[in-house]
């Protein structure tokens, strides 16, 4: 089956630039996929473009619809602005499933960085829960959070037995996220019994995305693309 992307861009808000951009399969195929939602990093000051199309895409070649986030960062944003972005994001997901051919029950959220951090509360205290959250270098501890976002909260305390299933993939050698907040979150899970997997590489620095360079120059294990394909296997594991 021949399939082509067809690319959409909305617009959330238009005074803080707050956009949806969607890749959608344009094929004979009407049954209904999975889709991700990907959130990038940036610190909460700026957009990772490395980590907004590439995972899109690499979600996209796998049969996901994927979604992009462009949420409120810079000078407007605080505390939970960058969370009522996702939330409408979601619902227009949601409310459009019927005509893009989605799966409700399989739609999924992949952050990085400080997208990771958006993506952990997205997966603790959203309205609209993912059905499972990939997490790449999230940050999570009280200290990390405050530097990116003051007043914004630790996803790790409010990890509940409802707390949906997760995949981290981060580097013990990340010089910007200490892998102890990827390492906080892991236990907030076990401690309620909630279903995660789990890929630490040796290096890989921080801000990797798919893993195939580096923006930041890092040193990259080449195992570390492989990370792409161990979420795609455990989502399917976990979704079906």
């Amino acid at each position: 089956m021949k399939i082509h992307m067809k690319q959409t861009c909305f617009t959330l808000n238009e005074n803080r630039n707050v956009t949806l951009t969607a890749y959608f399969a344009d094929d004979s195929c009407a049954k209904d996929r999975p889709a991700v939602l990907v959130v990038p990093g940036g610190g909460y000051r700026v957009l990772s473009e490395v980590e907004a199309e590439p995972p899109a895409l690499a979600f996209r070649r796998a049969g996901f619809h994927a979604f992009v986030l462009q949420y409120t960062v810079g000078e407007l944003c605080h505390w939970p602005l960058p969370l009522e972005d996702y939330e409408e994001a979601m619902e227009l997901i949601e409310q459009n499933a019927g005509k893009w051919h989605i799966d409700t029950s399989r739609i999924i959220v992949a952050g990085f960085s400080a997208g990771g951090h958006l993506a952990a509360c997205a997966a603790t205290t959203a309205k609209h829960r993912p059905a499972a959250a990939v997490l790449a270098y999230p940050v999570i501890l009280p200290k990390a959070v405050d530097h990116c976002i003051p007043g914004g909260p630790s996803p790790a305390e409010h990890v509940t037995d409802d707390t949906c299933p997760c995949f981290f993939v981060a580097a013990r050698d990340d010089d910007m996220v200490d892998i102890r907040n990827t390492l906080a979150m892991q236990q907030a899970l076990a401690d309620h019994n909630v279903p995660f997997e789990s890929h630490i590489y040796s290096v890989g620095g921080h801000a990797f995305a798919v893993g195939e360079n580096s923006p930041m120059g890092h040193e990259l294990t080449p195992r570390l693309k492989n990370w792409v394909a161990e979420s795609l296997g455990w989502l399917k594991e976990i979704l079906e």
